[in-house]
């Protein structure tokens, strides 16, 4: 059998990885990059791929099956809708788009031409958060109470995305993820120490339907490289630590007990702390494969694109309030 043909846009920052894991993959058919000094350096490396800087010569290619947009996050939305309207399968990294309107028409692109449309939320290819998942699904923690994540490092700062749009994309996805229900309550604020405009340090609050609640603290300007989750629940507890090599997840046998009957406190459980082997299979490999898998036909074709909507509208409901935050 033919492995499916590849074209990946955008050889900047994660554009390596994401070339590296397809040439094993699949067919690397196509490099396109703005920069021809940057095609230069990967042609060599890949030299059965094909250089260009003309995103409509890879589109034209009739034999080309896919195409991966690893560009600027302010073109996704233009390129990922050229690329459906050309008939290609797309996977396009984290924000698909700028604005929920432009995903939504990213969806209906996709569906129209019957193709698949996957954003690259590569932390739910974890094999650390597919087990909290499945903790959270089977009731080991009781009743979900809330979430809470930090996201922080000094560092990667960055002058066309602020620390919101940049970092706080990967933990949202994972939090939507976790509680299968969208907030109907949000808010942001921060502020912008490095470059005017650019928010480097946000705090995030969602307040869920079923009365769950989830924090987001987010930040590049910070002494602490930080990549942690935690998920509360009433009989148990579990910590996601990307940052540990090991115990990457945790869960604490901890809990609410029974209110005392002096002073009108709680008595509180504790017991066992467990961490499961977690598999070490690198998540973008999986999210890679996931996508070709898509692509063969397997899964449904736009359902990651239906869960990308929804971090994106939040996102927008996000910015919106991190603007009208009073400075």
């Amino acid at each position: 059998m033919s492995r499916p043909t590849i074209g990946l846009a955008g050889l900047g920052y994660w554009g390596p990885n994401l070339a590296r894991n397809f040439d094993e993959l699949a067919e690397l058919r196509w490099l396109c990059d703005a920069s021809s000094d940057t095609l230069e350096r990967f042609t060599t490396r890949y030299p059965s791929a094909r250089a260009t800087t003309d995103f409509d010569e890879l589109l034209a290619d009739g034999e080309l099956d896919a195409v991966v947009v690893a560009t600027p996050a302010v073109t996704h939305y233009e390129l990922s809708k050229r690329a459906l309207e050309a008939g290609k399968h797309v996977m396009v990294e984290k924000p698909p788009a700028m604005t929920a309107a432009e995903a939504e028409d990213l969806l209906a692109t996709a569906e129209a031409a019957d193709r698949v449309l996957m954003p690259g939320h590569l932390l739910l290819y974890h094999p650390a958060v597919q087990k909290v998942k499945t903790l959270v699904d089977a009731g080991t923690l009781g009743d979900v109470l809330y979430v809470y994540s930090n996201r922080k490092n000094l560092g990667k700062i960055r002058k066309d995305e602020n620390a919101l749009l940049s970092l706080g994309v990967h933990d949202l996805s994972v939090i939507l993820y976790l509680l299968d229900e969208e907030p109907s309550e949000t808010w942001a604020h921060g502020n912008s120490f490095l470059t005017p405009g650019v928010e480097d340090v946000v705090f995030c609050y969602l307040r869920f339907p079923s009365g769950k609640i989830a924090h987001m603290h987010l930040s590049w300007l910070d002494p602490h490289k930080v990549r942690e989750l935690t998920v509360v629940g009433n009989e148990k507890m579990v910590v996601f630590d990307d940052m540990e090599l090991e115990r990457k997840v945790t869960i604490y046998e901890k809990g609410p007990w029974q209110p005392t009957h002096t002073y009108g406190e709680w008595q509180t459980r504790t017991g066992d702390i467990s961490s499961p082997k977690i598999p070490s299979d690198e998540p973008l490999r999986l999210e890679c494969r996931h996508f070709l898998d898509l692509v063969d036909g397997h899964g449904d074709p736009l359902r990651a694109a239906q869960d990308g909507l929804a971090v994106v509208r939040v996102l927008e409901q996000l910015q919106a309030s991190l603007v009208a935050a009073p400075a």
